[in-house]
């Protein structure tokens, strides 16, 4: 197979691409980061339900079939940065002794790989990336590994190849949503030096709760709540088939008891789990408060969402925007861009790679 990298360096203009398990996500941008960014085109392209499953991709095919319906909305890619959920990658921090050649480094990776992956070797791809010195010890550099099973790569290269694109980076979602809060961190209030702020991605199936100090990840949770919760009870309380209940809940055609009997019991729900999250975390690490929440992911615009989960934790609370201050292209339509911007936090981070030194 061909060697594809998790880190990755600098290569040919490339795009973010995203399988969620609800939908295929592009984002393109342009410019620098010093000079100013633009984003060029997106693309959010829903999938067939059971189409992706706990981050595996079942219906190739059909999955294949999303990107091509997408990149027609984004012409000109070729080169795509594509991620794997945190839990089908293992990563872990190693300390190896400063000054070490590629090779030798390659080797004490594969040696601590063995103590800490529970598969052969032969059956998974690893890459690892040099952080930098340790803080403890000077002669050392701290090593960052990680390695997830061959047909969970060869499954997000086979989808690329099959809509005629190049995986050029695979990336671990965290990391991407940890690279699109960068782009946002400096608009929050008060920004985020000496700050502990919680990312909390709602998906159609999971909840992810990143917490960062310094803007830097300290802790990560999943939680198993999403939108697919809402579109089930649709469905259950009005009849209806899973994909009748979806449509009705993006086009908001649906009784007018529904605000009360569905979607608010679901922000609660919501708010609830995020607050759980949140007690997690402190009983776990020294700290007690966070300063701020940012909500992203697909549920993170509905209407009221952000206040349910201020009023449950008791921290302000505000809504993901990786791309506040950039410049649009024509292609672009800034009403609609609001609107999907949380969604695409993992796709941007992802698009952020073609900046990478």
């Amino acid at each position: 197979m061909r060697k594809i990298s998790f880190f990755g360096g600098r290569t040919q203009p490339l795009a973010g691409l995203e399988i969620s398990s609800s939908s295929v996500k592009f984002v393109e941008l342009s410019g620098d980061p010093v000079s100013g960014l633009r984003i060029e085109a997106y693309a959010i392209e829903q999938l067939a339900k059971d189409m992706v499953q706990d981050g595996n991709i079942v219906d190739l095919d059909g999955v294949s079939e999303a990107v091509r319906r997408a990149l027609r909305r984004v012409p000109g890619v070729r080169n795509v940065a594509m991620a794997l959920p945190p839990s089908s990658v293992i990563t872990k921090r190693i300390m190896l002794p400063a000054g070490l050649r590629e090779h030798e480094m390659e080797f004490h990776v594969e040696a601590e790989a063995n103590q800490f992956v529970p598969f052969p070797l032969d059956e998974v791809n690893i890459d690892f990336q040099e952080i930098g010195s340790s803080p403890e010890s000077p002669e050392d550099v701290e090593v960052f590994v990680a390695a997830s099973r061959k047909e969970r790569v060869e499954d997000c290269v086979a989808v690329a190849e099959s809509a005629g694109l190049v995986a050029t980076v695979l990336d671990i979602e965290s990391l991407a949503l940890e690279s699109a809060f960068g782009l946002m961190a400096r608009h929050l209030p008060g920004g985020v030096e000496d700050k502990t702020i919680v990312l909390a991605d709602i998906g159609a199936h999971v909840l992810n709760v990143l917490v960062l100090r310094n803007g830097q990840q300290i802790y990560a949770r999943e939680q198993a709540i999403g939108g697919d919760k809402l579109t089930q009870d649709i469905a259950r309380h009005y009849g209806m088939s899973v994909e009748e209940a979806e449509a009705a809940k993006r086009s908001g055609e649906l009784p007018a008891e529904y605000d009360q009997d569905l979607r608010r019991p679901f922000l609660e729900t919501v708010a609830l789990e995020v607050s759980r999250a949140l007690q997690f975390f402190f009983t776990s690490t020294p700290y007690d408060q966070v300063d701020h929440i940012v909500l992203a992911g697909g549920c993170a615009v509905m209407p009221d969402l952000a206040e349910y989960v201020a009023t449950r934790t008791q921290f302000s609370v505000s809504v993901a925007n990786p791309f506040v201050g950039m410049t649009l292209s024509s292609r672009v339509r800034k009403p609609h861009l609001a609107v999907d911007a949380p969604a695409l936090m993992v796709a941007c981070g992802l698009a952020m790679r073609r900046f990478d030194a």
